[in-house]
């Protein structure tokens, strides 16, 4: 079985080995499941949609006002004052004896609750039920007219999907700049053609108010134009059969009606000769021409204030069809192709190097069992791509950023087993009984660890954004296949190498035992560290107080674009000088990488989620003569609103799942320990994210659970020595059963933490720029989780008195069930 699925892991991963021509050869069933680079690895734009709320709201109340007007009228009941704001429709009945008649009319309608009228007044509350209903059809709806209209670009690999909260994704892989995109995806599409109203001048219409029937509506041009139109529709755009663009002197937009429109129009025409027909897009009238006789082919022609780009867009968009309503950019991520096929190679690099310098340092400390904890590595980190590609979803940066991290935590379990190996063998135990000792007896603690990270990535990925849980996926399926090979393929490499080489004790490759002669003292200093950590905490605080934590626009929204000068340097003050000329909040503008190289950062500019996209286009108008833009991010409002939402309830969410295990598994004075552990290393690496002047975005906060549950990894193998202590040496000082523990363990600890810091140094310095700052932060925490599992989670017992005799025979409690399960590291 073992083997099965190891061959199975192989075949999935190799069509993504194989250049594509030789992959297109393989069978179907498996060249289907090659791995594919995302966006951040090929480059590409992402486009988050909304359907709007606002205008939906708009649209539903101005209909429930035209229903109730029309409800009214037929039951013949007489009013005034009908108007509706806010989700609340009032009006008036002017008869006393129709009030009841009213009241009868209105609540047959079902719009909404209808109060008792004060007066003759009546008040209908629209529910909000409604709108979020319209909204989930008209998203599911619009799906289906985005698809339509993008793709008549041309654009290849494009895919739009419905996302979370009734949103639609545009991934266009390979297009740089999506302004093309977003600007057919900002018209709604609502052709209409409608005759002009000269019954009296716009002037006066405009003064005092339009005929019934008729309503005022302006030009796209700048200034814009009034026109007197009726309210009736000629034809409207589900009546264009096609629609292209042309030239006739300028450019114009041609388009064909469907056969009964197009006799309704020649109908029409025939008998309005010399009357104005004026053509509407989303209520703006585009064009206008006179009436000179029957139009009997049904061919129109659009001509306006429009160039021969404009003029293919306007095709474009009358020919998909109109969207379902109106809809607003929230989120672009885009990246030029060159920046990703870097970010593929030194991320690649990254991996390769992790592997390389986590094999060696095992093979060093450990010989032919680091060879074989080394194939165990090899064979993991086949199975999470095996996994990866099996489901099918797009590699992208954070989640080859997992597997690297999985690379540092994957050999704990080896190296938990193969420490109590060589403590059971130096206790005079033959080497064969050590082994099956050993793999019994570290079962639970690998358990234990590897769970306390598994909380934490299941709480990134259900509770985060999409490059986040990305990650956590990663992490998670990478901590699984490390279970399944620690105790399937390392425990039968090792028996097959007791079988043939037959030895009687441990290789003489096996160098850990140089920690054995340490016997550190730790609790000794333990005042010294806790004063230390005091007035370090006080710093750390002080600096979060006057805000130099550095928020990313995740959390603050606004724009990162990053540029590069086409010739020479980067001119940080020209840049910054340019911008603030056009009206641009600018945040700030450093160097990034290389002197040819800047990062602008645009403060969140006010006016709603449009404003944000708006900043962006006048910043690439004003420096895309001078600088190419690799990369552009843009968050607005209503998506920075949720991730701190989401952020704060993640992270809160996650450390009271790991709170709990804790309680749960152990006694509370060591869930107490752990919590204080925990929240110092949290509360250290946001200070190192003010010192460093690192950006906290929600990478960060990622960043922050994963350093929670590797803290907790740490603490509870500590500990999990310290109950066992607790057992054994009933007399012993509590100081002093500490250091004990902490020494016995102190091996695994070091070991452990060097091959993640390993991978993790790897993964910052050959990632490339894109993973650095996430790599760092990891870097900080993980040391930092290092130090307080010795120095702040031992101590908080003896401060918290821990008592022995709670693990006394016959006491019962947790610390009997842990003993009758042999839960010790």
């Amino acid at each position: 079985m073992l083997w099965l699925v190891l061959v199975a892991s192989l075949l999935l991963v190799l069509p993504s080995l194989l250049p594509a021509r030789m992959a297109a050869g393989l069978p179907g069933w498996l060249a289907a499941h090659r791995l594919v680079p995302g966006l951040d690895l090929t480059g590409g734009s992402r486009l988050v949609l909304e359907v709007s709320r606002t205008d939906i709201a708009a649209d539903r109340l101005r209909a429930a006002v035209d229903t109730i007007g029309n409800a009214l009228r037929a039951a013949r009941v007489p009013y005034s004052d009908l108007n509706g704001a806010d989700g609340t429709i009032e009006v008036t009945v002017t008869a006393p004896d129709r009030i009841d008649a009213a009241r009868q009319t209105l609540s047959g309608l079902g719009l909404g609750a209808l109060g008792e009228p004060e007066g003759g007044r009546f008040r209908i509350l629209l529910p909000a039920a409604a709108v979020d209903e319209f909204i989930s059809e008209a998203s599911l709806g619009a799906v289906d007219a985005v698809r339509r209209r993008v793709e008549s670009l041309g654009i290849p690999s494009l895919l739009v999907a419905r996302g979370e909260h009734d949103r639609i994704v545009v991934s266009m892989p390979g297009l740089t700049d999506p302004q093309r995109v977003k600007d057919m995806l900002a018209t709604v599409g609502r052709l209409s053609a409608r005759i002009v109203d000269d019954s009296m001048p716009v002037s006066t219409a405009i003064e005092n108010g339009p005929p019934a029937g008729s309503e005022v509506l302006y030009s796209a041009e700048e200034p814009p134009e009034g026109y007197l139109v009726r309210q009736e529709d000629l034809f409207t755009a589900v009546d264009v059969a096609s629609a292209q663009p042309a030239a006739d002197g300028e450019p114009v937009v041609e388009f064909v009606l469907k056969g009964e429109a197009a006799d309704r129009l020649a109908a029409f025409t025939r008998d309005n000769a010399g009357r104005t027909i004026a053509i509407l897009l989303d209520d703006q009238v585009i064009s206008t021409s006179q009436i000179q006789g029957a139009i009997t082919d049904g061919v129109g022609r659009l001509s306006g204030d429009f160039d021969a780009q404009g003029a293919a867009n306007i095709a474009r968009i009358v020919a998909s069809g109109p969207l379902p309503a109106p809809l607003t950019i929230i989120e672009e991520r885009s990246i030029e192709p060159a920046l990703g096929t870097t970010s593929v190679a030194t991320v690649v690099l990254a991996l390769v190097v992790a592997v390389a310098a986590v094999v060696a340092f095992m093979t060093f400390f450990y010989g032919i069992l680091g060879v074989i904890a080394s194939l165990s590595l090899f064979f993991n980190v086949l199975l999470t791509f095996a996994i990866l590609a099996l489901i099918g979803l797009p590699i992208s940066l954070s989640m080859i950023a997992g597997v690297v991290l999985t690379v540092g935590l994957a050999v704990d379990a080896s190296v938990l087993i193969f420490e109590r190996m060589r403590e059971e063998t130096k206790n005079g135990r033959a080497l064969r009984d050590a082994v099956t000792v050993g793999f019994g007896r570290a079962r639970a603690t690998v358990y234990d660890s590897s769970a306390t990270m598994l909380i934490a990535v299941a709480v990134l990925f259900l509770l985060s954004a999409t490059p986040v849980r990305a990650f956590a996926l990663a992490v998670g399926i990478g901590l699984l296949a490390t279970i399944f090979t620690t105790f399937t393929v390392t425990r039968r490499l090792v028996r097959a190498w007791l079988r043939r080489s037959k030895p009687t004790h441990l290789p003489k490759g096996v160098r850990t035992g140089i920690f054995d002669r340490l016997n550190l003292r730790f609790m000794a200093v333990r005042n010294v560290v806790f004063l230390a950590t005091a007035a370090l905490s006080l710093v750390i605080a002080g600096l979060l107080v006057v805000g130099e934590l550095r928020l990313g626009i995740d959390f603050t929204g606004g724009a990162a674009v990053e540029i590069q000068a086409k010739s020479g340097t980067v001119d940080l003050f020209d840049i910054s000088a340019r911008l603030a000329d056009a009206g641009i909040n600018v945040q700030s503008v450093d160097t990034h990488g290389s002197a040819r190289r800047a990062l602008v950062r645009l403060s969140s500019q006010g006016g709603g989620e449009n404003a944000e996209q708006t900043s962006v286009l006048i910043a690439r108008g004003e420096l895309e003569d001078a600088y190419d833009f690799r990369r552009v991010e843009v968050v607005g409002p209503a998506i920075s609103g949720e991730l701190i939402d989401t952020a704060t309830l993640g992270f809160v969410a996650g450390l009271l799942a790991l709170v709990a295990y804790i309680w749960i598994r152990f006694e509370w004075h060591f869930a107490i320990g752990a919590v204080i552990a925990l929240a110092h290393d949290v509360f250290f690496t946001l200070g190192f994210l003010a010192i460093a002047n690192i950006e906290f975005n929600i990478s960060a906060v990622a960043a922050l659970l994963t350093v929670a549950g590797y803290s907790l990894n740490d603490t509870i193998v500590v500990y999990d020595r310290i109950r066992e202590n607790l057992r054994h040496f009933k007399r012993m000082p509590l100081p002093i059963l500490i250091d004990d523990a902490i020494n016995r363990t102190l091996s695994r600890t070091l070991l452990t933490s060097a091959t993640t810091l390993i991978a993790l140094a790897a993964l910052a310095f050959f990632g490339g720029e894109a993973i650095r700052t996430f790599a760092l932060t990891l870097l900080f925490g993980v040391a930092i989780g290092t130090i307080s599992s010795i120095y702040i989670a031992g101590p908080i017992l003896i401060l918290f008195r821990l008592r022995p005799e709670r693990y006394r025979p016959g006491k019962g409690g947790k610390g009997s069930v842990a003993e009758a399960t042999g839960a010790n590291g």
